[in-house]
């Protein structure tokens, strides 16, 4: 097919740009020419899949602020996202003046994407990092968890403030539907991850699984000679200041015959919090998670969604601890899946955390449900199906 511009946006957190950017890479090897609109601390990760970083300035707390700045209520994780909006859309606007697009590609988070494609007249395409609206989602969660917020004078400010917005730049529609219900979606989940998957509708949303790559960038991991067993434990990237956390895992997998455990303990927490640590625990601030993964027997994960299909994809049990937002959907998901134990934090010590891993990774029903999984995931098509459902997009 003749070569497009397609354009991506998303916002700066590893969690939304790393599930995009092997379909990027992918999308540019084809031929297309690629623009990805990036706050400059993702730049040169989104250079390297050869796409052509569109700079912009965002307002959202960057991935090396104290997870804290993000606040505690539902407010006060929303609130953000659209105040990121309203100032980055006069950014894009100049950033696009003279080249739009053929075609939008978003991460959800990405409101501006989806106003400039409406003002453009071009079709946007959600690639979605995690799970998806299922029919009966708005009952079943958005209205429960809205009820009380959506009752007080800084709850009604903010819809108001979305609506005025959206209505200045065409769109009338709600503003609840037109973030949560996308005309197109690419999902970039295993099928397996998603809640109701039954009731998904399927025009809409179409399932391509881990789009994962070779990752050589991120370096590689040597497996001790001496480890029997491996163990990986992160909380990824965002929600990491978890010093006491830590420790527990010390304490449970420290000295254990045969273990080697890298610990990631990201950038809030100091190493010297952590006390004495053995010498079969390697800590580390950042790893290259898929590289341990594809070696280890064991992964204490805090379920967000790249991490969870990470654990999928290698055929990795979890042990799942999660933090905030989707991941304790996720851990339920991995847990009634048979390849995991939801594990809450305020449970998570050294004696539940080792009796959780060590009898995971000694169940063979969770090892058999893990390659079935692993089986299906690699069935639907991941980057290259990903890639054609665009193409797909760009000749309707």
């Amino acid at each position: 097919m003749t070569t497009s511009h397609i354009a991506m946006f998303s916002i700066a957190a590893h969690g939304h740009v790393n599930p995009s950017l092997e379909v990027i890479r992918e999308l540019v090897a084809r031929g297309h020419r690629v623009t990805y609109a990036i706050p400059p601390a993702f730049a040169e990760k989104v250079a390297e899949t050869g796409a052509e970083p569109r700079l912009w300035h965002s307002t959202l707390p960057s991935p090396d602020d104290d997870p804290e700045a993000w606040g505690t209520t539902l407010l006060d994780n929303v609130e953000p996202f659209l105040d990121d909006a309203i100032q980055a859309l006069p950014q894009l606007i100049e950033a696009y003046d003279g080249d739009e697009p053929d075609l939008v590609l978003h991460d959800i988070a990405s409101y501006p994407a989806r106003v400039l494609a409406h003002r453009w007249g071009v079709r946007a395409v959600s690639l979605s990092p995690n799970l998806v609206a299922w029919d009966g989602y708005e009952e079943e969660v958005a209205e429960p968890m809205w009820a009380e917020p959506r009752k007080t004078e800084r709850g009604r400010a903010y819809y108001a403030r979305f609506h005025a917005w959206l209505e200045e730049n065409g769109i009338t529609e709600h503003p609840d539907p037109w973030v949560g219900r996308p005309a197109r979606s690419i999902v970039l989940i295993p099928k397996a991850l998603q809640p109701h998957a039954d009731r998904v509708d399927e025009k809409v949303h179409s399932f391509v699984g881990a789009c994962q790559g070779d990752r050589a960038a991120e370096g590689g991991w040597q497996r001790p000679e001496s480890a029997e067993k491996v163990l990986l434990v992160s909380l990824g990237s965002a929600f990491t200041k978890q010093p006491g956390f830590y420790r527990e895992c010390v304490k449970a997998f420290g000295d254990l015959p045969g273990w080697h455990m890298v610990l990631q303990i990201g950038k809030h927490v100091d190493p010297a919090e952590l006390g004495p640590v053995p010498g079969n625990v390697e800590v580390r601030d950042h790893v290259p998670q898929l590289a341990i993964l594809r070696q280890a027997d064991a992964f204490i994960t805090h379920a967000g969604a790249g991490g969870s299909q990470e654990g999928l994809a290698t055929g990795t049990p979890m042990v799942a601890v999660p933090q905030a937002v989707d991941q304790f959907g996720n851990a339920d998901m991995l847990q009634a899946l048979g390849v995991a134990r939801h594990v809450p934090m305020e449970e998570a010590t050294a004696e539940k955390l080792r009796e959780a891993v060590l009898t995971l990774v000694d169940d063979p029903d969770a090892a058999r449900r893990l390659k079935e999984i692993q089986r299906d995931t690699a069935q639907e098509g991941g980057t290259r199906r990903a890639a054609d459902l665009i193409e797909a997009e760009l000749r309707a």
